[in-house]
Protein backbone atom coordinates (compact mmCIF):
# COMPACT_ATOMS: atom_id res chain seq x y z
CA UNK A 1 0.00 0.00 0.00
CA UNK A 2 2.83 2.40 0.81
CA UNK A 3 4.45 1.70 -2.56
CA UNK A 4 1.17 2.62 -4.28
CA UNK A 5 1.04 5.94 -2.42
CA UNK A 6 4.63 6.69 -3.32
CA UNK A 7 3.92 6.00 -6.98
CA UNK A 8 0.92 8.34 -7.04
CA UNK A 9 2.43 11.29 -5.19
CA UNK A 10 4.89 13.54 -6.99
CA UNK A 11 8.56 13.40 -6.15
CA UNK A 12 9.72 15.79 -3.42
CA UNK A 13 10.39 19.25 -4.83
CA UNK A 14 8.24 18.69 -7.93
CA UNK A 15 5.54 21.29 -8.24
CA UNK A 16 2.56 20.52 -10.38
CA UNK A 17 1.19 23.31 -12.54
CA UNK A 18 -2.21 24.81 -11.98
CA UNK A 19 -5.11 22.57 -12.77
CA UNK A 20 -6.30 23.38 -16.27
CA UNK A 21 -9.97 23.29 -17.03
CA UNK A 22 -11.18 21.68 -20.22
CA UNK A 23 -13.95 23.55 -22.00
CA UNK A 24 -16.33 22.04 -24.50
CA UNK A 25 -18.06 23.37 -27.55
CA UNK A 26 -17.56 26.98 -28.46
CA UNK A 27 -16.13 27.72 -25.00
CA UNK A 28 -12.98 25.81 -25.91
CA UNK A 29 -11.82 28.94 -27.77
CA UNK A 30 -10.13 31.44 -25.43
CA UNK A 31 -11.38 34.43 -27.43
CA UNK A 32 -15.01 33.35 -26.86
CA UNK A 33 -14.49 33.05 -23.10
CA UNK A 34 -12.74 36.43 -23.10
CA UNK A 35 -15.57 38.03 -25.07
CA UNK A 36 -18.12 36.71 -22.59
CA UNK A 37 -16.17 38.04 -19.60
CA UNK A 38 -15.48 41.31 -21.46
CA UNK A 39 -19.21 41.70 -22.09
CA UNK A 40 -19.98 41.34 -18.40
CA UNK A 41 -17.35 43.92 -17.50
CA UNK A 42 -18.65 46.16 -20.28
CA UNK A 43 -22.21 46.04 -18.99
CA UNK A 44 -21.12 47.09 -15.50
CA UNK A 45 -18.86 49.87 -16.82
CA UNK A 46 -21.43 51.12 -19.34
CA UNK A 47 -24.15 51.38 -16.71
CA UNK A 48 -21.75 53.19 -14.39
CA UNK A 49 -20.65 55.53 -17.18
CA UNK A 50 -24.24 56.30 -18.22
CA UNK A 51 -25.18 57.06 -14.61
CA UNK A 52 -22.18 59.35 -14.18
CA UNK A 53 -23.02 61.08 -17.47
CA UNK A 54 -26.67 61.59 -16.56
CA UNK A 55 -25.73 62.93 -13.11
CA UNK A 56 -23.01 65.32 -14.30
CA UNK A 57 -24.62 66.43 -17.59
CA UNK A 58 -26.76 69.25 -16.09
CA UNK A 59 -23.70 70.88 -14.46
CA UNK A 60 -20.92 70.16 -16.96
CA UNK A 61 -22.55 69.99 -20.39
CA UNK A 62 -22.52 67.08 -22.84
CA UNK A 63 -18.86 66.79 -23.87
CA UNK A 64 -17.28 67.37 -20.41
CA UNK A 65 -19.80 64.99 -18.80
CA UNK A 66 -19.00 62.32 -21.39
CA UNK A 67 -15.24 62.76 -20.89
CA UNK A 68 -15.56 62.71 -17.10
CA UNK A 69 -17.68 59.56 -17.11
CA UNK A 70 -15.36 57.74 -19.52
CA UNK A 71 -12.14 58.68 -17.70
CA UNK A 72 -13.54 57.76 -14.29
CA UNK A 73 -14.86 54.40 -15.47
CA UNK A 74 -11.70 53.64 -17.50
CA UNK A 75 -9.74 52.79 -14.37
CA UNK A 76 -12.46 50.41 -13.23
CA UNK A 77 -12.72 48.97 -16.75
CA UNK A 78 -8.98 48.32 -17.09
CA UNK A 79 -8.75 46.78 -13.62
CA UNK A 80 -11.75 44.50 -14.17
CA UNK A 81 -10.67 43.44 -17.66
CA UNK A 82 -7.13 42.82 -16.47
CA UNK A 83 -8.34 40.58 -13.66
CA UNK A 84 -11.50 38.96 -15.03
CA UNK A 85 -11.28 38.99 -18.83
CA UNK A 86 -7.57 38.30 -19.30
CA UNK A 87 -6.87 36.59 -15.94
CA UNK A 88 -3.82 38.73 -15.10
CA UNK A 89 -3.39 38.76 -11.35
CA UNK A 90 0.24 39.75 -10.80
CA UNK A 91 0.99 43.36 -9.97
CA UNK A 92 3.87 43.51 -12.41
CA UNK A 93 3.19 45.98 -15.25
CA UNK A 94 -0.07 47.11 -13.62
CA UNK A 95 0.82 50.83 -13.87
CA UNK A 96 1.75 50.46 -17.52
CA UNK A 97 -1.48 48.54 -18.19
CA UNK A 98 -3.50 51.37 -16.66
CA UNK A 99 -1.60 54.04 -18.61
CA UNK A 100 -2.21 52.11 -21.81
CA UNK A 101 -5.82 51.72 -20.74
CA UNK A 102 -6.07 55.51 -20.69
CA UNK A 103 -4.91 55.58 -24.32
CA UNK A 104 -7.60 53.03 -25.17
CA UNK A 105 -10.21 55.14 -23.40
CA UNK A 106 -9.07 58.22 -25.32
CA UNK A 107 -9.88 56.35 -28.52
CA UNK A 108 -13.31 55.57 -27.07
CA UNK A 109 -13.67 59.23 -26.12
CA UNK A 110 -12.92 60.27 -29.71
CA UNK A 111 -15.59 57.88 -30.99
CA UNK A 112 -18.30 58.81 -28.47
CA UNK A 113 -17.39 62.49 -28.34
CA UNK A 114 -17.37 62.61 -32.13
CA UNK A 115 -20.83 61.06 -32.22
CA UNK A 116 -22.09 63.66 -29.74
CA UNK A 117 -20.59 66.43 -31.87
CA UNK A 118 -22.35 65.04 -34.96
CA UNK A 119 -25.63 64.77 -33.02
CA UNK A 120 -25.41 68.39 -31.88
CA UNK A 121 -24.46 69.52 -35.38
CA UNK A 122 -27.42 67.71 -36.94
CA UNK A 123 -29.82 68.37 -34.08
CA UNK A 124 -28.72 71.25 -31.81
CA UNK A 125 -31.82 70.88 -29.61
CA UNK A 126 -31.06 67.21 -28.77
CA UNK A 127 -32.34 66.00 -25.42
CA UNK A 128 -30.33 64.23 -22.74
CA UNK A 129 -32.12 61.00 -23.68
CA UNK A 130 -30.99 61.39 -27.30
CA UNK A 131 -27.46 62.08 -26.10
CA UNK A 132 -27.56 58.92 -23.96
CA UNK A 133 -28.75 56.86 -26.96
CA UNK A 134 -26.03 58.38 -29.12
CA UNK A 135 -23.27 57.67 -26.62
CA UNK A 136 -24.61 54.16 -26.01
CA UNK A 137 -24.73 53.24 -29.70
CA UNK A 138 -21.35 54.78 -30.46
CA UNK A 139 -20.11 53.05 -27.31
CA UNK A 140 -20.76 49.70 -29.00
CA UNK A 141 -18.31 50.65 -31.76
CA UNK A 142 -15.87 51.94 -29.14
CA UNK A 143 -16.23 48.65 -27.26
CA UNK A 144 -15.22 46.60 -30.30
CA UNK A 145 -12.16 48.82 -30.73
CA UNK A 146 -11.40 48.60 -27.00
CA UNK A 147 -11.55 44.78 -26.92
CA UNK A 148 -9.29 44.55 -29.95
CA UNK A 149 -6.75 46.96 -28.46
CA UNK A 150 -6.82 45.26 -25.06
CA UNK A 151 -6.46 41.77 -26.50
CA UNK A 152 -3.82 42.47 -29.12
CA UNK A 153 -1.85 45.29 -27.52
CA UNK A 154 -2.14 45.74 -23.76
CA UNK A 155 -2.90 42.20 -22.59
CA UNK A 156 -1.47 40.22 -25.51
CA UNK A 157 0.58 38.24 -23.00
CA UNK A 158 -2.69 36.66 -21.81
CA UNK A 159 -4.47 36.16 -25.12
CA UNK A 160 -4.87 32.40 -24.69
CA UNK A 161 -6.41 32.28 -21.21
Amino acid sequence: MESQLEQQSPAPGVVRGPKTRRHRGILRYPVVRQLLRFTGVGIVCTLTSLALYALSRPWLGAQPANATALVLTSFMNTALNRRLTFKITERRRMKRDHLNGLIVILVALLITGGSLAVLHWVRPEATVAEELWTTTLSGFAATAVRFTMLRHWIFRRARHR
